[in-house]
């Protein structure tokens, strides 16, 4: 995505989504390069939530896995002969073929907020991992300042709520699936958070 940076004020919670937004969003754009292995390896969970817990077994997943593994665990998973066990687009999961109404309502929005596909992408914006990109930079105000709290939540019941569960949950069970199976209960875990709190915060 491109468009002008501005600085403002974001608040470290804020900026804590945002980071995983984003992080979701570069493990399913394009195989992760050693250096995103490396740091993944890193990352600290905990036994308290579900989310915690499965950041905790994705980091020990990526201490084992290597860039060549990961290239090709990836390419199964969404690229394929033709075309890869899943298909992380909206317009399938949410019609059953791509190019379909959720891609153009989702450029719309994507219009209406300045919000341009940078000219060396080629997938289509309803790619789960666009949609994650989108909300990081909401939050942070890569797109302009940062969204408020009600046009976080107006993009993500419209663009996320309504299919990426499905997708990460599809993700977690899906036979070619080693590291990117604790991807996928964190995202449907984040998913879930995401959802919860958009509900219960007034606006």
């Amino acid at each position: 995505m491109t468009h002008a940076a501005t600085h403002h004020e974001v608040s470290a919670e804020d900026r804590l989504r945002a980071d995983l937004y984003n992080y979701l969003g570069l493990m399913l754009a394009r195989p992760p390069e050693a250096s995103l292995l490396d740091q993944t390896a890193t990352l600290e969970g905990d036994d308290d939530t579900d989310l915690g817990r499965a950041i905790a077994a994705l980091a020990a997943r990526a201490a084992e896995t290597d860039e060549i593994s990961a290239r090709r665990e990836f390419n199964a998973l969404f690229i394929g002969l033709g075309r890869g066990e899943l298909l992380p687009y909206a317009s399938y999961y949410l019609t059953g073929f791509l190019n379909e109404k959720p891609l153009a309502t989702l450029r719309r929005d994507m219009r209406a907020r300045a919000i341009a596909r940078a000219p060396n992408v080629f997938e289509p914006e309803d790619n789960i991992a666009t949609l994650l990109e989108v909300m990081g930079g909401l939050i942070v105000g890569r797109f302009g300042v940062p969204a408020s709290l009600d046009d976080q939540r107006t993009f993500f019941n419209r663009h996320v709520a309504p299919w990426a569960g499905h997708f990460f949950a599809d993700l977690e069970k899906a036979k070619g699936a080693d590291l990117y199976a604790p991807l996928g209960t964190a995202g449907r875990a984040f998913v879930e958070i995401e959802r919860e709190a958009f509900r219960l915060t007034p606006g």
